[in-house]
């Protein structure tokens, strides 16, 4: 058996012919050339769909009643009052309506962030003279805090309302209602942390 498998396999490799020629360029490969394809989609096979979606703000509606509720914008209206508080300043419009209350296009309880302290802020003048439900009241405020600029808010409501009747001072001032507070954050000093608090002490 083993006689017999050598000599097959004596046999296969004389049937091999080796070449003694060796190629130039033994790295050079050769493939068939075939016919490139175009991968960009025609224009039939596809069809574009746009799509456009408006968000609307949530500040939009209330521009709109503004604007027809104060033709010719803040300064034309007859009723107005301005108040001040630290570094806000807020431009008060009443109307006659059924007490909302409008700050810088947005509900008041939206813009003070439902603070109850800042919400009865504005609202005190018209309590205590018993028009909550009586007037609608539209402020453009800027500068400072929300906490100043609601307090800015009272004092111009107070003031508008002496336009309406000036029978209305005695209340509101019994109240306090007019006095502009003129309290404001005292001025850092050179040399200390800030108004009045000084640097640390180390005494090694």
């Amino acid at each position: 058996m083993a006689a017999s498998s050598i000599s097959s396999l004596a046999s296969s490799f004389a049937s091999l012919s080796f070449s003694s020629q060796v190629s130039q360029k033994p790295n050079a490969l050769t493939f068939p050339l075939i016919k490139s394809r175009s991968l960009s989609p025609s224009p039939k096979s596809f069809t574009t769909l746009r799509v456009s979606a408006a968000v609307a703000s949530p500040s939009e509606p209330f521009k709109d009643l503004v604007k027809t509720r104060l033709p010719g914008g803040f300064a034309a209206q007859p009723i107005i009052g301005t108040g001040r508080r630290k570094c806000s300043i807020a431009r008060v419009v009443l109307q006659e309506g059924t007490g909302q209350v409008i700050i810088n296009y947005r509900d008041a309880n939206d813009y003070l962030q439902g603070n109850p302290l800042w919400i009865q802020y504005v609202k005190v003048p018209l309590v205590t003279l018993g028009y909550e439900g009586s007037y609608d009241v539209f402020v453009k405020a800027h500068g400072g805090g929300l906490s100043g600029q609601a307090q800015a808010i009272s004092l111009g409501i107070a003031r508008a309302l002496l336009k309406v009747s000036a029978s209305h001072r005695s209340p509101l001032k019994s109240e306090g209602l007019l006095t502009r507070d003129s309290r404001i954050v005292e001025r850092k000093k050179p040399g200390l942390k800030k108004a009045r608090k000084a640097p640390q002490f180390s005494k090694r």
